[in-house]
C-alpha cells in the first residue's frame, strides 16, 4: 500500500532538482523521467501535483486493491449511522 505521507516527501526532491521521484514511487516511470527532465514540466506539472497526489495514491492503491484511507466502506458507513 503506497503512503500519502512518503508521496508528498518525494514530491519536496525538487528542492534538489530532483522533480518526479513521486511519480516512480507510484509505479509512473515514464512521467517520472519526463518530470526529471524537464524539472516538473517547468515546474507547472509539479505544482499540479501537489494539488492532485492525493488521489493519485487513492487511484493507484484502488488499482491494487487496497481500500483509500479515510474513506468507510458502504458496510462501514451502515454500522456507524445505526442501521
Amino acid at each position: 500500500m503506497k503512503q500519502k505521507t512518503t508521496a508528498y516527501l518525494l514530491w519536496c526532491g525538487i528542492i534538489l532538482g530532483l522533480a518526479g521521484l513521486h511519480r516512480f514511487y507510484l509505479g509512473k516511470t515514464k512521467t517520472g523521467v519526463l518530470w526529471l527532465l524537464t524539472l516538473g514540466l517547468a515546474g507547472v506539472g509539479q505544482l499540479v501535483d501537489l494539488f492532485t497526489l492525493g488521489d493519485q495514491v487513492d487511484e493507484v492503491n484502488r488499482s491494487r486493491g487496497y481500500k483509500p484511507t479515510g474513506y468507510p466502506d458502504a458496510e462501514e458507513r451502515r454500522e456507524s449511522d445505526g442501521e
